[in-house]
């Protein structure tokens, strides 16, 4: 009987021996799973104005004359302080805000030129001003100017003044803090991390245009993360995150870790940017190299058709290593780790 039991109780240990280690090895992926899936769930249902979104085609009158423009008819009187026109990259949306309270722009004013660029558009009154969101099909840039009753309109693909486009992703924001430790939100290091590398490209004299899903304590859905990616025709999108342990609890587990997709065979896919990644990243801060992992069960690293690489800068669930991440100065250099590895692969061919 003791013999049985023995025999039994080796077996069990050699399993255990084995599990372990893998178990541990799959800590970042159990953690990105469960912190992205509880993401989905809690996911605010998006607020649209009362007014309903109009083709594009009901609205312009297609011209050819206006070589691509957007021509947009405004109130008599209105001059250039009485319009203001901005963007949100994330949404893909342009805002024209008019300074007069219009019921329905559309019936009283005539938009012409082309609309092969846009998806849809709205009108709608707010504060007092009269409001025209255009959303576009892609991702541009555009420039305006004001002459003879009517605002014109030209939309740039981001391609033809940038010699790269890349995607900056600071995971999580807003409710969704990811990981916590010690009072410190995983979304907050998230971003630091990234307005860090902002602050080198923003430095950066080389033609590479950087939009950014976040740069506040906001919270993009997943889908609008990986679409500005998409809608860019990013040549790179690049995540960062930060990582814990399967049970969240301190344990010894530590290191840069990058996610990439496996469906994604190119040679300058995203299997080599997520190592270029890694290397540049150990190499700066002095990390532990963790690896790369398959991650086409994450939501924005399968839905990218830009090269993918999410990094996992380190472990909050690692003591000493959370103090690190918490540590503006650390925090600096693990940015210039990733700025180094966007250069490497822009030099790559990517």
């Amino acid at each position: 009987m003791d013999r049985k039991v023995l025999k039994m109780a080796t077996a069990v240990i050699l399993v255990l021996t084995f599990l372990i280690p893998c178990t541990i090895r799959r800590m970042p992926d159990m953690h990105e799973q469960y912190a992205l899936a509880e993401e989905i769930r809690s996911a605010p249902i998006l607020q649209t104005h009362a007014k309903a979104s109009v083709a594009p085609e009901n609205v312009v009158k297609e011209s050819n004359t206006l070589n691509g423009q957007l021509k947009i008819e405004i109130p008599q009187g209105t001059d250039g302080s009485g319009i203001k026109v901005s963007e949100d990259y994330v949404t893909q949306t342009i805002y024209i805000k008019v300074a007069t309270d219009v019921r329905d722009y559309f019936s009283e004013y005539d938009i012409s030129g082309s609309s092969d660029k846009i998806a849809s558009l709205q009108y709608y009154n707010e504060g007092g001003n009269g409001v025209i969101a255009i959303s576009m099909n892609r991702l541009y840039e555009f420039t305006y100017k004001l002459e003879k009753g009517a605002l014109y309109m030209d939309f740039i693909d981001p391609h033809d003044i940038y010699d790269k486009v890349i995607v900056i992703d600071a995971g999580h924001g807003s409710r969704m803090s990811g990981a916590t430790k010690n009072g410190i939100q995983e979304k907050d290091i998230n971003l630091d991390i990234v307005l860090q590398l902002k602050a080198l490209f923003d430095a950066y004299d080389g033609n590479i245009g950087v939009y950014y899903t976040r740069t506040d304590d906001s919270n993009p859905t997943l889908q609008q993360r990986a679409e500005l990616a998409n809608k860019a025709g990013a040549d790179l999108f690049i995540s960062v995150h930060n990582n814990s342990s399967g049970t969240g609890n301190f344990t010894s587990v530590n290191g840069t870790q990058v996610l990439y997709s496996e469906s994604d065979d190119r040679e300058l896919g995203s299997k080599k940017l997520a190592q270029i990644c890694l290397d540049n990243v150990t190499a700066a801060t002095g990390s532990n190299d963790f690896g790369l992992l398959k991650a086409d069960d994450i939501y924005i690293v399968r839905s990218s058709e830009a090269p993918v690489a999410l990094i996992e800068v380190g472990f909050m669930t690692n003591r000493d290593e959370l103090a690190k991440l918490a540590d503006p100065e650390y925090q600096k250099t693990a940015a210039q780790g990733i700025f180094n590895a966007v250069l490497e692969a822009v030099k790559e061919g990517y």
